[in-house]
């Protein structure tokens, strides 16, 4: 791409102009009613459909992977000893009753207190501005968001969401995501439901979404970017379908960035089924060894989402293509419209 490797991609290359009004606040109602930019590699093309066209573009014989992920309710509202308040935003757990999580605003206390006077401790604050948290015991933080909790919105999301169900998938099963995989939120179960009786199989797998991966790129070079490494697990069943469809000439479709990482980082350890860790970062230059589609949203400028796409179709074309939904006024982000990368 333009002579560069992966090692000097400027990040710059990878902003545009995203005007504000077009950052979707609400979700589309019904799911599938959102619109869908179709990028077309071969043709170096782009266009504009409804998601639920989305049958046009899978074929019997197809494989469509989604996360099964569930969201936590991980926003709680704490006091200081002094009387001031807190804002804890618990991200995922370490290990004897710990949580690593964001706080705002940063306490100089070393203890919060919740709801009935739970006691939560701030050890220490990481390398990544996050802080770990000591809870009373193991199951306290899960009884916490059980009794206290919110569902956390990303902070783009001004206005408050009167169905906090419209945050999570239809298929959401596994708790213990602090962020929605958010290019699954377009599925409606009667979608499914036609796609399966087309041919296609749709099969599951979990990764628990963090915000790590969502924070823009502030480095001047890509590769210098960190990007937190996220816990995945895939079911034997996916497994099986996914290499029998590569052997017999099918498609592995993958919805989202999330389910690219964890079906590409199993695929460089032999593909196998159960749990998994995936710190890959992909950019351009990076040759895919599984998925062949990719359904996503539409992404910040100078993500790690954005950088994945590119990497998959190119720059270049992505960002004409982002152009082109910037006039013709489609919706971005967390509750925005949809891309189909064919």
């Amino acid at each position: 791409m333009e002579g560069l490797s992966e090692n000097n991609l400027r990040t710059d290359l990878f902003n545009y102009h995203l005007p504000v009004e077009l950052i979707a606040q609400q979700p589309a109602s019904p799911r599938d009613s959102s619109r869908l930019l179709v990028i077309d590699r071969s043709r170096k093309d782009f266009f504009k459909t409804v998601f639920g066209a989305m049958l046009n573009w899978l074929e019997p014989g197809d494989v469509l992977v989604i996360n099964d992920t569930k969201v936590m309710k991980a926003r709680l509202f704490a006091q200081k000893p002094t009387g001031g308040k807190t804002e804890i935003f618990l991200l995922h757990p370490l290990e004897a009753g710990r949580w690593e999580g964001l706080l705002k605003p940063h306490p100089k206390e070393g203890v919060l207190l919740l709801g009935d006077g739970m006691r939560v401790q701030v050890k220490e604050k990481t390398e990544r501005n996050t802080f770990v948290l000591q809870f009373p015991t193991p199951e306290a933080a899960l009884a916490a968001m059980e009794k206290w909790g919110r569902t956390p919105l990303p902070p783009y999301i001004k206005e408050p969401l009167a169905d906090q169900d419209r945050y999570q998938t239809v298929l959401a099963r596994t708790e213990g995501s602090s962020a929605a995989p958010t290019a699954a939120l377009h599925f409606t179960a009667e979608l499914l439901q036609k796609l399966q009786e087309k041919g296609v199989k749709v099969v599951n797998f979990t990764l628990h979404m963090g915000v790590g991966s969502f924070r823009p790129i502030k480095t001047t070079y890509v590769a210098d970017h960190d990007l937190p490494p996220e816990f995945y697990h895939l079911p034997e069943e996916t497994v099986t379908t996914v290499r029998q469809a590569k052997r017999q000439g099918g498609r592995v479709v993958a919805c989202g960035t999330d389910a690219v990482r964890a079906l590409e980082s199993a695929a460089l350890q032999d593909f196998r089924p159960g749990p998994g860790r995936t710190g890959l970062f992909i950019k351009p230059g990076y040759r895919f060894q599984l998925v062949d589609r990719l359904i996503t949203n539409l992404h910040l400028p100078c993500s790690s989402h954005l950088v994945l796409v590119s990497a998959f179709a190119s720059r270049e074309l992505v960002l004409q293509a982002y152009a082109y939904a910037v006039r013709e006024k489609f919706h971005f982000l967390s509750f925005g419209d949809a891309t189909l990368v064919i």
